[in-house]
C-alpha cells in the first residue's frame, strides 16, 4: 500500500506486549467446537490462542511470552456473565439502616420476624434527634408475616416520618407523619398508591411512580452521591468475588440519569474496577426526560461505549416483585384473592411506547415476573413484529419467574429470550406457595426445563443486590439442574431441570448473547476478551449435587489476574 496516512500510522502503532500462557489442570472454553483445552494465550487483554503449549508454539516461538502457571493445578472457564444487577442503585439502598430477614449484601445482621423489625425501628427511633425522618430498607412481606401498613408504623412513632422500603424495593411503607411529609392524603391519585377498605391510605406505595412518589421530597438524604459511588465499587467486588466478570444493570437513570452516567464512565473505566458492564435505559426515566426523544437519546449513548463500558437497550417494568408479592398472575390469581399490581405504563400502551425502540435497533428488555404480566410483554413483542418484522432483536424477558408451557412455545416463536432468576426455586418457591401463589404456580418457578425444549435461548442472573439471596452464578447453575428447594430435599417440577452443560452456558455465553456481548465474551475464543475465571474443580465433570460447592479461586479481566 503506498498511503502515507496508513504507513504513518503503521510506525506510531506500539509494540505489542508479550504474550501471557495461562496453564491449567483443565480448560473449559464454552465453544463447543473446541469444548476443552489446558491453556489460554492472552495479549493485549484479548485472547490469542486457546489449546495447549504444543498447539499455540508457532505463536510462542514468533513473538516475546511468559508461561504463567499460577493456576496450574486449578480449572479455568470464561468468566461468569450476569445479565440483571443492580449495583449503583444497590448501593444506595445498602447505605440505609438494615431489616431485611437475612445478613444483607454489606454484611449487617438480619431482623429475622416481624417483631424483630418493629424493635429495630423503635431503637433506631429512640436514638435519633427528634423529628428526623427514618428511612430504612431490607422489609421482606413472605418471610416477615406480611406487608406492614400504616397504623402499624404510627405504632413505632407518631412524631418521626417514617418510611420502610422492601428489599425488593417495589414495595414502600410509610406512616402518618410520613404521608404529611411527602403530601399525601386521601386526594391522592397516583398509581400504586395504597388504601384501606374505608377508602383511608395504608401507607403503602407501589411499583415505580408511586414509590418515586414517596422518595422525592428527601431525594438528597436517600439518593446520596458518595454513598452511592462507594457502593457500586463494594459491590462490584462481591460481584467478582463470585466468579463475574461481566455484569448488566437493568435500570439507567431510576435515580438521576446524568449522574449515574457520570459515575459509571468514570468508575467503571478505571483500571482497578474489576468488572466490565454492560448499561440498559429505564424507559420510563428517559420517557420523563426525553419524551418523543428518548428512543434517539438511547442510541445515542451507544456512542459513548468503551471495553469496560457499553449501552445496550432499554428496560420496561411491566408488573411487580415475586418475592413481595405484586406480580401480576392469571386465573386463579393468588390464594387470597387477590392479585399484584402492572407497571407503571398501561398494557395497551406498550408497544407505541416500544415501537421507537424496536425501529431503531435497541434491544427491548421487560422485567415480566408473572404469568399475566408475561401474556403483556409476550402481546407487545407480537404488535412490534407485526408492524415492523426483525429478525435477532433479542427482546428478553427479565426475571420471567411463573409461566406456562404455551408461553414458553410463543415465546420461541417470536424469537425472543429470557433472563431468568432462578436461585429463586431454591430459595423462594417454598414460602411463596404458602404466602399467596399456591403448589402448582410455586413449585414451577422459573421454567427452565420447557424453554430449553422449545430452543429458548436464556442466561441466568442475580438480581443484585434487590433479591434476597446471595449473588453465586455456580449456586443458579445448581438450583437450575437439581431444582432442590429449601428443605434441601423436595425437587420442584423435575421435568424443568436442565443439564449441567446448558446450566454453564446460562451463565457464560447464552447469558452474555441476551445482552448483545456473545461476540466478545462468554466463551474462550480468539479475539475475545481475555476475561476467566478460576476454579477448584472442574463444574462439567462434578455431580449435579455438588455443583454449587465448585469455589471460585480468582478472575482475570483483560489478561489481568485478579483474587477472589
Amino acid at each position: 500500500m503506498n498511503n502515507p496516512d496508513y504507513q504513518s500510522d503503521q510506525h506510531e502503532e506500539q509494540m505489542p506486549q508479550p504474550i501471557v500462557v495461562f496453564q491449567a489442570k483443565h480448560v473449559v472454553t464454552m465453544d463447543p467446537g473446541r469444548p476443552t483445552a489446558d491453556a489460554v494465550a492472552v495479549r493485549d487483554g484479548r485472547i490469542v490462542s486457546v489449546g495447549s503449549l504444543k498447539s499455540m508454539q508457532q505463536w510462542l516461538d514468533t513473538n516475546p511470552h511468559i508461561i504463567d502457571d499460577t493456576f496450574a493445578d486449578k480449572v479455568i472457564m470464561p468468566g461468569f456473565v450476569d445479565p440483571h444487577t443492580h449495583l449503583r442503585w444497590g448501593g444506595t439502598a445498602t447505605s440505609l439502616p438494615y431489616v431485611g430477614p437475612i445478613t444483607s449484601p454489606t454484611g449487617a445482621p438480619a431482623t429475622p420476624t416481624r417483631q424483630d423489625v418493629l424493635s429495630h425501628l423503635r431503637a433506631l427511633d429512640a436514638a435519633m434527634p427528634p423529628g428526623e425522618p427514618l428511612f430504612v430498607w431490607g422489609f421482606d412481606p413472605a418471610y416477615q408475616d406480611g406487608h406492614l401498613h400504616r397504623d402499624e408504623l404510627d405504632q413505632v412513632s407518631k412524631d418521626r416520618p417514617i418510611w420502610v422500603l422492601a428489599y425488593a424495593i417495589h414495595y414502600l411503607y410509610a406512616n402518618s407523619p410520613m404521608l404529611d411529609a411527602i403530601g399525601a392524603n386521601e386526594s391522592t391519585d397516583i398509581h400504586g398508591v395504597g388504601r384501606y377498605p374505608d377508602g383511608r391510605l395504608d401507607g403503602t406505595f407501589v411499583e415505580m411512580e408511586a414509590v418515586r412518589f414517596a422518595q422525592k421530597p428527601f431525594a438528597d438524604l436517600i439518593n446520596n452521591r458518595d454513598t452511592a459511588r462507594q457502593g457500586l465499587r463494594a459491590l462490584a467486588k462481591t460481584v467478582q468475588r463470585a466468579g463475574v466478570t461481566t455484569t448488566a444493570d437493568m435500570g439507567l437513570g431510576v435515580q438521576d440519569f446524568d449522574q449515574e452516567l457520570e459515575d459509571h464512565l468514570e468508575i467503571v473505566n478505571h483500571p482497578d474496577f474489576p468488572l466490565r458492564m454492560v448499561m440498559a435505559s429505564a424507559e420510563i426515566a428517559m420517557n420523563m426526560e426525553h419524551g418523543p426523544n428518548a428512543a434517539q437519546f438511547v442510541a445515542d449513548l451507544a456512542l459513548q461505549s468503551t471495553d469496560k463500558l457499553r449501552f445496550h437497550g432499554v428496560k420496561m417494568w411491566l408488573d411487580g416483585s415475586y418475592q413481595a408479592m405484586s406480580l401480576r398472575v392469571k386465573y386463579p390469581g393468588y390464594i387470597t384473592g387477590q392479585n399484584g399490581l402492572r407497571g407503571d405504563v398501561p398494557w395497551n400502551e406498550l408497544a407505541e411506547r416500544m415501537l421507537p425502540y424496536w425501529e431503531r435497533g435497541i434491544p427491548i428488555h421487560a422485567h415480566a415476573n408473572g404469568d399475566e404480566a408475561i401474556d403483556a410483554a409476550l402481546d407487545t413483542l407480537e404488535e412490534l413484529q407485526r408492524r415492523a418484522p426483525r429478525f435477532d432483536h433479542r427482546f428478553t424477558m427479565e426475571h420471567y419467574l411463573i409461566s406456562d408451557t404455551a408461553q414458553a412455545r410463543r415465546l420461541a416463536s417470536l424469537g425472543g429470550l429470557a433472563s431468568v432468576l432462578v436461585q429463586y426455586v431454591h430459595h423462594r418457591s417454598q414460602i411463596q406457595n404458602k404466602e399467596g401463589l399456591g403448589p402448582d404456580r410455586a413449585e414451577a418457578t422459573a421454567r427452565l426445563g420447557s424453554l430449553a425444549r422449545e430452543g429458548v435461548t436464556f442466561g441466568l442472573h442475580s438480581d443484585f443486590a434487590f433479591a434476597l439471596l446471595p449473588i453465586s452464578p455456580l449456586e443458579a447453575a445448581w438450583t437450575a439442574v437439581t431444582r432442590i428447594a429449601a428443605d434441601n430435599q423436595t425437587v420442584q417440577a423435575p421435568g424443568e431441570r436442565i443439564s449441567i452443560e446448558r446450566a454453564l452456558r446460562a451463565i457464560t455465553i447464552d447469558a452474555a448473547y441476551v445482552i448483545g456481548m456473545d461476540h466478545l465474551v462468554g466463551s474462550l475464543e480468539v479475539g475475545k476478551y481475555a476475561d476467566l475465571v478460576v476454579l477448584d474443580r472442574d463444574p462439567t465433570s462434578c455431580a449435579p449435587e455438588d455443583l454449587r460447592d465448585v469455589r471460585v479461586v480468582a478472575t482475570v479481566l483483560g489478561g489481568t489476574k485478579i483474587p477472589a
